[in-house]
């Protein structure tokens, strides 16, 4: 059970505030007192039981403060960066910004991280680390590049595991996401490919993490709205090469997928989350703890006038801009139980701030009764209390999970699933396909099993292919399932005519799917004489659909021939003029039978029309082009200097 308290204004308007909100809301080496960092020259520490301002510290006119500023647990200091190379460092005892301790650095910092029982990190804005004593002895060190050219630092978090400090800092390429984790005793640095879904992938995400024994769970509120769940192990032999690791569907629509900004995303503990954004389209900005072992929303409160959508927790505080004003939410999270994520606990909140349980996607295998999830969650805490300090062998971990396969809810499959994954290496191409297998026939022989996440991840491990798996794609043709097969689509090179056919159906019969279903469809490899006969058996209104739209998309491309439709994979003009052929061939005689085609056929008839001029034209320049290539050819043979007409008919 969870609940937030009745909030209050830490201070009045946040001067220096810039339209993306502060900079940072750090802990002092009180408990009770916090570092403010605005977006402009100004760092205030506040007490937070007193309501009070403490200090506040100032960087000149024209200075710019450029990460947020830090306590040194180990010495009471604080630390702070402005234009991005100059490190100050003062005391509760000092005024002036100007006169306290001054470093210039040889890179840009993009930020500081101070945690309780170890010293602060510096992290760089290519992504090196050290610690900051080692910086202070020689500031002007030379700072080496760790992240390739293009990638961009987008989030980072410090924390402690097993007593061992860990940075983990997420980068952005091309729309790529990479984890980087470095153990900062070891040096040793290991990097992750993070395999999102497009729906993460189409907006920078609001990240998340914590440690869950040998592994870092990394969360991320995506554009569509939910909370995807990725496990990255700390503690990996194999350094030297990128490892790849999948994501999972955590919490579904949290907040409304519409919204772009505003949104963002705290782990309070290991068992609840708190989410701000709109819960609507038309809604306003909400505050809500969710529960992630029951899936249930626990307290909401409405934030009427808006916020910069930044989100800090410390203790048993929130921070948030809210309006012009920094606000802080105290709140509380008991021990999660069942009785207290339905609200059925006595507890001693306020009766206006009521729990408000809501439930998400709570099935399983055996149904939504409270035995089967209550086995779910013993066996997986179980299972969990069995993870090593070192990895387990690849044997025994692929032999447990086909046996979990077998017989286990879908939840504690794909909790399994993704801690094997985690473990990635090149040999488990091999094992993929069992997996997929065991799966399947799992499917095949429970109607009501379909373990959709796992098989959404399993495809985003680009090891699949039709042939190894022709059963995967034919039981998404059965559910329909519009994104798993555009996402087979994608990765599968040998997927049979009939099959893209047969997909071709779902999405023209689907009212929107068209237009993304097309960074899938248009792509796909086809013998043309295996692929007519089946494009004849599509409904023709629907091959009408098809080819209005490959007419749209026709008209944007030939505008300007240098131009690339938006999206993911957008299709090609050769690849739209070949498809376009393909259902003319199959369907022109009852095509030319729809009163709705009239119009489509005409156009089409001026556009061939049109090309045919163009081509002739071409074709004619083209053979007085030859004539010059010849007389070029002939040039050696000829004097010094000579005057030459040639005339183009």
């Amino acid at each position: 059970m969870a609940a937030l308290v009745e909030e209050f204004t830490l201070s009045t308007v946040v001067l220096g505030a810039g339209p993306d909100g502060l900079l940072g809301v750090e802990q002092s080496d009180k408990t009770d007192q916090f570092l403010v960092t605005d977006s402009g020259r100004t760092v205030v520490l506040y007490k937070v039981s007193d309501q009070k301002p403490l200090g506040s510290w100032s960087v000149k006119q024209g200075q710019i403060i450029t990460c947020p500023a830090v306590c040194n647990f180990q010495t009471g200091e604080y630390i702070v960066v402005h234009d991005n190379k100059v490190l100050r460092i003062w005391n509760n005892e000092d005024v002036n910004l100007d006169k306290v301790f001054k470093a210039t650095l040889s890179a840009e910092v993009y930020k500081i991280h101070s945690i309780q029982g170890t010293e602060p990190l510096v992290l760089f804005k290519e992504g090196a680390v050290r610690g900051l004593e080692a910086l202070l002895a020689e500031p002007q060190q030379t700072i080496e590049t760790v992240i390739s050219d293009g990638e961009v630092i987008k989030w980072t978090k410090f924390f402690l595991a097993y007593r061992h400090p860990v940075l983990i800092f997420i980068t952005e390429k091309h729309g790529n996401y990479f984890a980087y984790v470095q153990m900062c005793k070891s040096h040793n640095l290991t990097k992750y490919i993070l395999l999102l879904g497009q729906e993460e992938k189409s907006v920078t995400p609001n990240f998340s993490a914590h440690v869950d024994r040998n592994f870092i769970s990394l969360m991320s509120l995506s554009s569509d709205g939910c909370i995807y769940e990725t496990l990255i192990p700390i503690y990996l032999n194999d350094t030297e090469k990128d490892h790849k690791v999948v994501s999972s569907l955590l919490l579904k629509t949290v907040v409304s997928g519409n919204a772009r900004n505003g949104v963002a995303l705290a782990i309070l503990d290991q068992d609840h989350v708190a989410v701000l954004g709109p819960p609507l389209p038309a809604s306003k900005e909400c505050l809500s703890i969710w529960n992630t072992k029951f899936q249930t929303l626990q307290t909401s409160k409405e934030l009427s006038h808006g916020t910069s959508g930044q989100l800090w927790y410390y203790g048993e505080n929130l921070f948030m801009l809210h309006g012009k004003f920094l606000t802080v939410i105290p709140y509380k999270c008991e021990v999660s139980s069942l009785a207290g994520a339905l609200g059925k606990l006595k507890h001693s909140q306020d009766q206006d701030t009521p729990t408000m349980p809501h439930f998400v996607n709570w099935e399983t295998s055996q149904g939504c009764g409270l035995r089967s999830y209550n086995s779910e969650h013993s066996s997986r805490v179980l299972r969990r209390k069995k993870i090593e300090t070192s990895l387990q062998p690849e044997g025994p971990a692929t032999e447990q999970l086909l046996s979990t396969i077998k017989k286990d809810s879908e939840k504690h499959i794909e909790v399994e699933l993704r801690k094997f994954l985690a473990k990635w290496t090149p040999d488990f191409h091999t094992i993929i396909g069992d997996i997929v297998t065991g799966l399947l026939e799992r499917c095949k022989a429970e109607p009501s099993f379909y373990p959709r996440n796992c098989l959404m991840q399993l495809i985003q491990t680009h090891v699949l292919s039709y042939s190894l798996c022709p059963g995967l794609m034919e039981i998404a043709l059965e559910r329909t399932d519009v994104q798993m097969l555009q996402l087979c689509l994608q990765q599968f090179p040998d997927i049979p005519e009939l099959v893209t056919c047969s997909c071709l159906k779902i999405f023209l019969s689907k009212i929107s799917p068209l237009v993304s279903s097309r960074n899938a469809i248009l792509h796909s490899a086809y013998s043309e004489a295996f692929l007519l006969p089946h494009l004849k058996d599509i409904p023709a209104k629907h091959i009408t659909l098809f080819l209005q739209y490959l007419y749209f998309l026709y008209l944007k491309c030939s505008g300007n021939a240098a131009m690339t439709l938006p999206g993911i994979r957008p299709p090609t003009l050769s690849q739209i003029m070949d498809w376009i052929c393909l259902l003319l061939d199959a369907n022109f005689t009852v095509v030319l039978m729809i009163p709705e085609a009239k119009r489509l056929l005409i156009n089409l008839y001026k556009f061939v029309k049109s090309q045919i001029c163009v081509y002739s034209e071409l074709n004619k320049i083209e053979v007085s082009f030859r004539e010059l290539q010849k007389l070029n050819q002939e040039k050696n043979s000829r004097g010094l200097y000579s005057i030459e007409v040639l005339e183009l008919f």
